[in-house]
């Protein structure tokens, strides 16, 4: 397989993404998961995206779609990059694992189909308040949070490609 075909098989569905899990979990693999906007991409995201991957053996990352972000009202204008060129770029890092592409305003529903051992978000958000919180830890996972990188966002960066 090419390396771009390697990239491309990283950008899963749930339904792909399900399977690969339960056949890893049987494994004895701790399944790690987050999720974001990740709209251009920056050393803050990587520091993240690392991190979050130390914590267990597989990283899976829910995207949210062009749709769900302008749902969310980040800002006019966002995402600037679409969806599918986020995964593409996502798919390149290589602590991150596969990727899965949500269109809901939260990964609720996705954190409840895949099941993950390990719930990641930044330390802007309270441990409780962590959108499947209750998911992870009624199934006896854990729920952490990882501290940014200071000085990077992509709202700052917009900022200063604009000025």
């Amino acid at each position: 397989m090419s390396f771009h075909q390697q990239l491309k098989s990283k950008i899963v569905t749930k339904e792909t993404a399900l399977q690969t899990i339960d056949l890893l979990k049987k494994a004895g693999k701790k399944i790690v998961f987050t999720n974001g906007c990740f709209d251009i991409l920056h050393p803050g995201h990587v520091d993240y995206l690392s991190q979050a991957r130390d914590l267990g053996d597989v990283l899976v990352l829910g995207l949210n779609t062009d749709n769900s972000v302008k749902r969310l009202n980040k800002a006019p204008n966002r995402p600037i990059n679409k969806e599918q060129e986020r995964a593409m770029v996502l798919a390149a890092i290589g602590c991150v694992d596969f990727i899965v592409v949500f269109d809901e305003e939260t990964p609720y529903e996705l954190i409840k189909i895949l099941q993950p051992d390990i719930l990641v978000k930044g330390d802007d958000w309270p441990v409780e308040k962590i959108v499947g919180y209750d998911i992870v830890t009624a199934n006896g996972g854990k729920v952490m949070t990882i501290p940014f990188l200071e000085g990077f966002s992509t709202t700052n960066l917009i900022k200063r490609i604009v000025s």
